[in-house]
C-alpha cells in the first residue's frame, strides 16, 4: 500500500497509456512477424516429427522385413540341409547296394574259380588213378600171381593211392 502512495494517479496512468501504446506498436510491426516465425517454427517441428514417425514406421517395416527374410533364409537352409541329408542316404543306399553286388560277384568269381580248380584237380587225380592202375595192371600181368604175390600188389596199389591224395 505505501507503495501506491508513492506513486501518482498520472504516473500511472502514464504508465497504463505507454504500455498500451508499446503493445499497439508492437501488435503493429513486430506482432505478425514473431507470431509468423512462431507459426513456422511449429510447422518445422510437425514437419519433423512426422519425418520422425514416417522414419520409425519404415524402420519397423524394414525390420519385420529383415526378420521376415532371415526366417525365410533360415528355413530355405534347414531345407537345404534336409536334401543334402536325403541325398547322402540315398548315395549311402546306392553305395551299399553296388557294394553288395560287387561282393556277390567276387563270391561268383571265387566259387567258379574253386569249382574250376577243384575239377581241374579231380581230373588231374583221375589221370593219376588211371596211371596207378595201369600200372599196377602192368605189375599184375607181369608177375605170377600167387597169394602173397597178389597181397603185395594190392597193399602197393593202396599206397600209391594214399600217396596221391
Amino acid at each position: 500500500m505505501e507503495l501506491l502512495k508513492m506513486l501518482s494517479a498520472s504516473e500511472i496512468l502514464a504508465q497504463v497509456l505507454s504500455f498500451f501504446l508499446l503493445l499497439f506498436l508492437l501488435r503493429i510491426f513486430a506482432w505478425k512477424k514473431i507470431l509468423g516465425l512462431l507459426d513456422q517454427r511449429k510447422e518445422k517441428i510437425s514437419s519433423e516429427l512426422g519425418e520422425i514417425e514416417n522414419t520409425k514406421f519404415e524402420i519397423s517395416r524394414l525390420k519385420s522385413d529383415y526378420e521376415l527374410k532371415i526366417s525365410n533364409i533360415a528355413s530355405e537352409a534347414q531345407a537345404k540341409i534336409n536334401q543334402a541329408v536325403e541325398q547322402a542316404k540315398i548315395v549311402t543306399v546306392q553305395m551299399r547296394k553296388k557294394a553288395h553286388e560287387e561282393a556277390q560277384d567276387i563270391i561268383t568269381d571265387a566259387r567258379a574259380q574253386v569249382k574250376y580248380e577243384v575239377s581241374k584237380a579231380q581230373e588231374q587225380l583221375k589221370e593219376r588213378i588211371v596211371d596207378i592202375a595201369l600200372s599196377a595192371a602192368k605189375n599184375v600181368i607181369q608177375e605170377k600171381l600167387t597169394g602173397d604175390g597178389d597181397r603185395k600188389i594190392v597193399e602197393d596199389f593202396i599206397n600209391q593211392i594214399e600217396k596221391v591224395e
